[in-house]
């Protein structure tokens, strides 16, 4: 007999057999791999992949013996013996076999160990033959892959690699757990359709138009969900949904989503979002509106479990469907959506067949970071392509993708609103004034005269300079936000400045980019430091929001002083507007905006590190580079460290479980809202004075001197000798 996976302190007869996990796997593979017409070659993966096992090396290695067996080479080798007529096949099922533990290799040089070529032309294998007793391997003599890729083959077959992997390992996880943990297999179950869930929406959007006044902004808001409904019934394919902020985009695109699931017999509905600032809010609506155990809200400062009570009862099904997205919602973030898109590990893939049949909107779509933008465009468009999703980009500041010929000429994007122009008019609650260049003093000068305004600059150092000048002898009215603060004590002031907005009473804020989105706030007056146009207008989204002030004005100005220029990574972005501000009368209008993105996309490099360049390259012989691809595809850059900051009570009370025995993972991502992220040159200040300490056992720096190091108004202090200054005028 052959086993596939053992149970601790159990007779052999409560083991598993291989045979019965390699089919298992084949059909549950295969049933996956249909949504995309690949049903035959899903039950071919899943039948070969554990193959290897078939050695009494491995099946020494479950009763105990230490020794090391490579049984995902086997799948690969018998592809090529089984199917000699179809080399180009076998290869591309060969990356998927191989890779199923340690994820898609890089095809590579046969000289290179651990590269697909390399174990291609492996040599020694141990012996696996026993499997010929029990498996019969299907004859294909020809395959026809089940997609179109006639504008950019070599893209489309990396891309179905990808896909059949993801429904190759998400099987091989689901039949694992079914046979050793069976009672958490089953609370994956999710019997909720997305017609109960319409019934949901529909009730609620009903309730909020029947107690809504009627005013004028109200019934344009009411236009656009009826026409976003109408739309709706489209075929899917590529959208652009373009809504002035203040438009109620949040529950008009899932109105959208919904109807147009149901209509195209989609399976789920994915909303992206850049900021988790914003799918705090999002996804709290969803849930009122939903269910909790209907939406899951995936990204890394979330923790599905203890201290968010409303999610008791559905928390293990939440925390599975994390694993696969395998729930009628997911509200997650750029970085989760697409690096599942382009990991190579097989725990990230098995998200990806489910993207499939999928409404997906990505709000906020101007955010998509330009130097990957060509490679995101190429994936979006494949599962619009070639896996029957539709893609909705959702925004107030339209990206020109359409205009600048980003995506290949099969594809057509279709805008849902009928006169975007119209109701931008009827949205303006702002008008946009530009400065010039300003020094700090005169700047200071300006907000003081102000009793509620909100000052928005590019740099951390001159959000702090501002407000250590204009704060003064401790005026209770002046904030200040930036990420210097941890997310738990940024709430509580976006509260308290909220709360004193709400009374009437005096407030000045400065503030980095971070109040811009997500930030439901409402000055009367805002100043801008010069940023990209998208930056400007959702600067101007914190101002007047409900247009009952007539036109509010927004202040656009250049800082003079070093500390005020924008991060070289925006200096491109500022550029552009400034072109746009002389050149276009309007420059927050949709041309204004279209500029703006055009002369953007024509000089930035949209394709950093010539991946997609470096996808073709190696696409004539099959030999995609997955690994080195997945390792590049980075959002976030990695070159800043975390300090957790135990200033809270419930942050001491994480780090103290921490030490103990208590799930690491878990914790870690309680402790998240505690946490700062520095500079290396930061942290190296910081353990210089004495300010921050490694602690070994929980495996991150801690702050471990709340006093001289974190202040309660600006955040983390870098340097100490600094909070002594009282002003920014003697620095």
């Amino acid at each position: 007999m052959f086993y596939a996976h053992s149970r601790k302190d159990q007779p052999k007869e409560n083991w598993q057999l291989l045979k019965d996990h390699l089919e298992n796997t084949a059909n549950i593979s295969s049933e996956l791999a249909s949504k995309f017409g690949a049903r035959d070659l899903g039950f071919l993966v899943g039948l070969l992949h554990d193959i290897g096992k078939y050695t009494k090396e491995f099946q020494s290695r479950l009763q105990g013996s230490k020794i090391s067996v490579d049984h995902s080479t086997a799948a690969l080798k018998e592809l090529f013996n089984n199917y000699p007529n179809i080399k180009p096949i076998a290869k591309m099922l060969g990356f998927i076999v191989s890779g199923h533990h340690s994820g898609l290799p890089n095809g590579g040089s046969i000289n290179l160990e651990g590269s697909l070529n390399y174990r291609i032309n492996k040599d020694y294998l141990l012996d696996y033959s026993a499997y010929k007793k029990e498996i019969n391997i299907p004859q294909l003599s020809e395959v026809k892959l089940p997609i179109n890729y006639k504008e950019a083959p070599y893209f489309s077959v990396y891309f179905f690699i990808k896909m059949l992997f993801s429904c190759l390992v998400d099987a091989d996880f689901l039949d694992t757990e079914s046979f050793m943990e069976k009672d958490k297999s089953l609370s994956r179950k999710n019997s909720t359709s997305l017609e109960d869930l319409h019934t949901k929406l529909d009730a609620y959007l009903k309730k909020l138009l029947s107690e809504q006044k009627d005013t004028e902004i109200n019934r344009y808001r009411k236009l656009i969900l009826d026409t976003c409904k109408n739309k709706a019934l489209k075929q899917p394919g590529f959208f652009t949904l373009t809504v002035p902020t203040g438009g109620g985009k949040t529950l008009s695109s899932m109105a959208f989503a919904m109807e147009h699931a149901i209509k195209n017999r989609l399976d789920r509905i994915i909303y992206v979002i850049p900021y988790t600032s914003i799918i705090e809010q999002n996804a709290d609506k969803y849930r009122e509106i939903f269910g909790p155990e209907n939406v899951l809200e995936h990204h890394c400062n979330f923790t599905i479990g203890e201290e968010n009570e409303e999610f008791s009862d559905a928390a293990e099904k939440l925390k599975l469907a994390a694993e696969n997205w395998d729930i009628p919602i997911i509200v997650t973030t750029n970085v989760q959506f697409f690096e599942s898109i382009f990991s190579n590990k097989s725990s990230k893939s098995r998200r990806l067949h489910n993207l499939c049949r999928s409404v997906i909107i990505l709000d906020e779509a101007q955010m998509i970071p330009v130097k990957f933008l060509k490679l995101s465009l190429m994936a979006l468009y494949e599962l619009v392509r070639n896996y029957n999703s539709t893609v909705v980009f959702c925004t107030a500041t339209q990206p020109s993708i359409k205009e600048s010929d980003l995506l290949p000429t099969d594809i057509d994007i279709q805008e849902i609103i009928d006169d975007p122009e119209l109701l931008y008019e009827k949205f303006k609650r702002t008008r946009i004034i530009d400065l010039g260049e300003i020094d700090d003093i005169t700047l200071v000068n300006r907000l003081k005269e102000y009793s509620q305004v909100l000052c928005i600059v590019n740099r951390k150092e001159h959000a702090k300079r501002l407000y250590e000048h204009i704060q003064g002898e401790e005026k209770d009215y002046v904030f200040h936000l930036s990420t210097y603060m941890y997310p738990a004590h940024r709430r509580t002031v976006i509260k308290e400045i909220k709360e004193r907005l709400k009374k009437g009473e005096k407030c000045i804020v400065i503030s980095t980019q971070l109040i811009e989105a997500g930030v439901d706030i409402d000055f009367p007056v805002v100043y801008r430091a010069l940023a990209g146009i998208d930056s400007i207008a959702q600067a101007a989204g914190r101002c007047n929001r409900e247009g009952e002030r007539g036109l509010s004005d927004v202040y656009v100005f250049k800082p003079m002083e070093k500390h005020g220029t924008p991060p070289k990574e925006l200096l491109l972005n500022v550029s552009m507007s400034e072109s746009v501000f002389r050149n276009i009368k309007n420059p927050m209008s949709l041309e204004g905006i279209k500029t703006y993105f055009t002369l953007l996309y024509d000089v930035k490099n949209i394709d950093h590190k010539n991946l997609l360049k470096v996808i073709k390259e190696y696409s004539s012989k099959l030999d995609y580079p997955f690994s080195d691809i997945a390792k590049e595809y980075k959002l976030i850059e990695d070159n800043t460290i975390t300090i957790i900051i135990p200033r809270d009570e419930t942050c001491k009370m994480y780090l103290s479980l921490l030490k103990s025995s208590y799930p690491n993972r878990d914790i870690i991502r309680k402790l998240q809202p505690y946490m700062v992220n520095v500079y290396e040159y930061d942290l190296k200040k910081l353990l210089e004075s004495g300010g921050v300490k490694y602690i070994a056992e929980l495996k991150n720096y801690v702050l471990t001197d709340i006093n001289h190091f974190y202040d309660e108004k600006l955040g983390i202090v870098i340097d100490t000798e600094e909070k002594l200054r009282k002003s920014f005028l003697n620095v």
